[in-house]
């Protein structure tokens, strides 16, 4: 299934004549009806092996605003089994109209997919228990067991619950719920607060499931243009011979927010802005951006290549990062200024971060002196995130020092782009070079067509049992081995984050605490602050 993995969710554009000019791009309706004929070639597709979604945390959040809709948008694009059923669990007592009537704001259904919808609702079942009491799963089993094929049936269980529930959950799943075709676990993250406690959660669960059953999602390896990153460097030769120390001077890869934490600081100040986001989203996104090539697009050959990257990564220095909390923005609109502190959900004199940077050095034959900026924060300037490649400054500069930096960005949200910042001549009389990019931003490029939400992507993954996009036990000891020394000082240290206003801009125009400007320099980023990427598409 890896070759075939690989098509899912992209745009697919017409067949272009010699020296003609791109065509239309496929409709939604004829890219899913070639994905499904693809998918159709699979052996469970092929012998009409009933499935079963189970979603434990039928009633919450994630579920409501994600799961239910993701799954719909599946069923209505024929992508899933024909035979696949969809059971919640919940310690609430539900009905599949209360659910129905919960998720539909999120399930952007047209008027004329009424029919299609009912259909799909018609597949739903409900189960009550309690989370920790074993006869909860067994009466689950038989009402498995009851549906049709559900003795054979293959069985995909999404935990859509807090990590505290994680370990009952999956104990009784092994006890009670498995099924006769394959079982399959969907784990959401955080994967453990720190090393310790993501070792113990990976000894439970491989006590349990063998690696192949267990998917670990992060849903930013998901997003388009996060994947599209190993098709920019790997099957592109343009990038092969400058990707490396030689020419990249350094790499930012950023994530920003322009929204506090509203209401929801209960659950962000328990995490902070590192475990929520620097030690996944943004590691995996280095990880794509520092890899060497692997030996194929098999899941196995991809982890191997970003295991290698962060053994090589020491555990991040004190003196390499900044962290920072919002406050209230007295001279900002009338949602910034409130600060992190004025959240009610978030407890008296809390020291959590809300903005964090850090350097991570790659030290191998590649990337040796490389620093790659991670910068992630809330209550910034605007949402954007992004991975951003700048380079080393044209030797034996002949244009009286004008020519800036090389860049290369890849834009993951919003506004999917790939964008190449580089010096042209400016048009006229005069022979001065100028800022210009080349540009492939996608609402130019594939217009109407609709990229796949990333849980669509992900979800369809693990009904095809492609790991690809999942992270691997091994992987994620890695990661949490870069990061728990910093967070373990930083708990036991105590101090406050700096300040910083919400939605500031810093002194050289980048977001945070100032002392991050100060971080960026020492890393060697340059910004010249003299150009800035516009949107053609909203022109």
């Amino acid at each position: 299934m890896g070759s075939r993995a690989s098509v899912r969710g992209a745009a697919v554009p017409r067949p272009e004549r010699e020296g003609a000019m791109a065509g239309p791009e496929l409709s939604r309706s004829e890219v899913c009806g070639m994905l499904r004929q693809e998918l159709s070639r699979d052996e469970a597709f092929l012998q009409g092996q009933p499935h079963v979604f189970i979603i434990f945390g039928a009633s919450g959040d994630l579920a409501r605003k994600k799961i239910y809709p993701t799954v719909w948008w599946l069923f209505r694009d024929g992508l899933l089994p024909d035979d696949t059923r969809v059971v919640g669990f919940a310690r609430t007592p539900l009905t599949v109209e209360q659910i129905r009537q919960a998720t539909l704001p999120y399930l952007k259904a047209a008027p004329e997919e009424e029919e299609r919808l009912g259909a799909f609702f018609g597949r739903q079942s409900l189960v009550r228990g309690q989370y920790g009491e074993e006869g909860a799963f067994r009466a689950l089993d038989a009402h498995l067991r009851g549906l049709p094929g559900g003795a054979r049936a293959h069985r995909l269980f999404y935990l859509a619950l807090p990590p505290s529930l994680y370990l009952p959950v999956t104990r009784h799943i092994r006890q009670a719920c498995m099924g006769g075709g394959w079982n399959r676990v969907i784990v959401e993250k955080p994967f453990g607060r720190d090393l310790a406690s993501s070792d113990a959660l990976s000894r439970h669960l491989g006590e349990l499931f063998r690696e192949e059953q267990i998917y670990r999602i992060d849903h930013y390896l998901g997003k388009e243009m996060v994947q599209n990153l190993m098709v920019l460097r790997f099957a592109n030769r343009i990038f092969g011979p400058i990707w490396n120390r030689d020419n990249v001077a350094c790499v930012v890869l950023t994530f920003k927010e322009p929204f506090g934490t509203e209401g929801r600081g209960g659950y962000f100040d328990d995490f902070g802005i590192i475990r929520d986001v620097m030690q996944n989203h943004l590691l995996q996104m280095l990880c794509l951006v520092a890899m060497e090539k692997p030996a194929s697009t098999d899941p196995d050959d991809v982890r191997d290549e970003k295991v290698k990257v962060l053994k090589c990564i020491g555990p991040v220095e004190p003196e390499d990062v900044v962290l920072g909390q919002y406050v209230g923005n007295p001279a900002g609109p009338p949602e910034a200024q409130k600060g992190y502190l004025d959240d009610p959900t978030v407890p008296p004199g809390s020291t959590t971060a809300t903005f964090a940077a850090a350097i991570l050095r790659v030290a191998n034959e590649r990337w040796d002196g490389v620093p790659f900026v991670l910068r992630c924060g809330k209550a910034l300037n605007e949402r954007k995130a992004e991975v951003r490649l700048q380079f080393r400054e044209v030797p034996g500069d002949i244009f009286g020092r004008q020519c800036k930096r090389n860049e290369l960005v890849v834009r993951v949200q919003p506004d999917e782009a790939v964008y190449t910042k580089l010096m042209t001549k400016k048009p006229g009389m005069f022979f001065n070079p100028e800022e210009s990019e080349l540009d492939l931003t996608y609402g130019n490029r594939y217009k109407d067509v609709k990229l796949p939400d990333a849980y669509e992507r992900l979800i369809l993954d693990v009904f095809c049992g492609n790991q690809m996009h999942f992270v691997r036990s091994d992987e994620l000891r890695e990661a949490w081995r870069i990061f728990t020394p910093l967070l373990h000082s930083i708990e036991e240290r105590g101090e406050a984050p700096i300040p910083y206003p919400h939605g500031r801009w810093g002194a050289v125009g980048q977001p945070g605490p100032a002392e991050a400007d100060e971080l960026l320099k020492r890393a060697g980023f340059l910004y010249e602050g003299t150009y800035r990427w516009v949107n053609p598409h909203r022109l």
